[in-house]
């Protein structure tokens, strides 16, 4: 939250947007450096960004990108180990929004298991360029999107044992270097 003489700044219009049309689903709202994000459950998620986006209030029409953050060993406590934000922007008003939810895992979070606590709806109904986005989130953190059109790795193999951008992954693999041939030019 972003800190002046009279405390946080949450005078942003969409909060209130928000607020107004969700009344009995918890809405957080953070406003750091004139960035502000709404913090949502994972749940209502879709939902809400239906909402950011079809509402002439809000009319956030373009998705700008979506990205996880691993808060493994955050100084802060935070509600869930994993935020998934999505970075909207309404081009009639030149105006940035950010939504955030937090997942926490269920499951030991070592190997390429599908953790049913790391899970949010797909996006991709809403903004179609959603879809390579959220394959990138998945391979890089395991978070998967329902409703996907086609949800596999984007990045690395499918059999890929892990998720490297997890922090608890180690800086220097689980061997998998090791396990695959080494193509050069000559064997091409």
């Amino acid at each position: 939250m972003s800190d002046n003489a009279t405390g946080p700044r949450l005078d942003h219009p969409t909060f209130a947007a928000a607020k107004a049309q969700f009344p009995g689903k918890p809405l957080r709202g953070t406003e750091y450096r004139g960035q502000s994000t709404l913090i949502v459950e994972a749940k209502d998620l879709h939902e809400v960004l239906a909402f950011l986006k079809s509402n002439d209030a809000t009319g956030y029409n373009f998705l700008s990108d979506i990205t996880c953050v691993d808060y493994l060993g955050y100084p802060t406590p935070m509600p869930g180990r994993f935020g998934v934000i999505y970075n909207l922007i309404s081009l009639d008003r030149n105006d940035r929004f950010f939504v955030k939810a937090f997942l926490d895992p269920s499951l030991p979070t070592d190997g390429i298991v599908n953790d049913p606590a790391l899970v949010v709806d797909s996006v991709t109904d809403l903004w179609p360029g959603a879809e390579w986005m959220e394959r990138e989130i998945f391979d890089m953190f395991g978070v998967r999107f329902m409703n996907h059109p086609d949800l596999r790795r984007i990045l690395l193999w499918e059999e890929y044992p892990g998720h490297p951008l997890r922090k608890d992954y180690p800086v220097r693999g689980r061997g998998e270097r090791e396990q695959y041939r080494v193509v050069d030019r000559t064997s091409s």
